[in-house]
């Protein structure tokens, strides 16, 4: 297997996370951020196949159309994330509306589009079962579900999004957030509870 899994490097604590999935001849991009240049200069020369937004906040959506402009790439976002994304872009929508159990291939892998909202309406998390990873946005993240400008849209959505459809993946599974360090979904499973438990009080994180 070629495929692999690559961080762009931009600096900031309110900047997101941007994954570049597969090999040396070709990328998807997930989540592009706020700094198109960092992410394509990561990119390199790699054809980009795809730039794909696990959800409509603007601090993962900003630099989609000009990273998808340089190859002439689709934009793919779930549809009911789309008022989040047209605060940021009012003059183009995303190529592709994204739906539960929808597969994008790069290199030799798939990746599987799973419908986590709660943090966003249209929030929806990407499962390699090849690399063994799920990029979740802002569904999950190491400190738990994260909120939207200090505030949790919709929580109990989000905890049940992360119990039932993420929860169930293997428990090796690398979780990368939009923000901050990643997890597995074993130590997820193991701190689950306590999210549930303490859901009122849970501590502040980016979104």
């Amino acid at each position: 297997m070629d495929a692999r899994i690559d961080q762009v490097a931009a600096g900031g604590a309110a900047t997101c996370n941007t994954w570049l999935i597969g090999d040396d001849e070709e990328v998807i991009v997930v989540d592009p951020g706020t700094d198109a240049e960092a992410v394509l200069a990561a990119a390199g020369d790699r054809d980009i196949l795809a730039v794909i937004c696990t959800h409509g906040h603007a601090s993962h959506v900003a630099a989609a159309l000009e990273v998808a402009g340089r190859d002439d790439s689709p934009v793919a976002l779930h549809r009911e994330d789309l008022l989040p994304w047209r605060e940021v872009h009012d003059d183009a929508d995303p190529d592709i509306e994204m739906a539960d159990g929808g597969i994008f291939e790069v290199s030799d892998v798939a990746l599987e589009v799973i419908h986590t909202p709660g943090h966003s309406p249209g929030s929806v998390s990407l499962y390699c079962e090849d690399l063994a990873v799920v990029c979740s946005g802002d569904a999950l993240t190491a400190a738990g579900p994260a909120q939207h400008e200090r505030d949790f849209p919709d929580l109990p959505g989000q905890l049940s999004a992360i119990g039932e459809d993420l929860l169930p993946l293997p428990g090796e599974t690398r979780v990368l957030p939009g923000h901050g360090e990643e997890l597995t979904i074993a130590l997820a499973e193991k701190q689950f509870d306590t999210w549930v438990a303490t859901s009122g009080d849970l501590p502040e994180t980016a979104g």
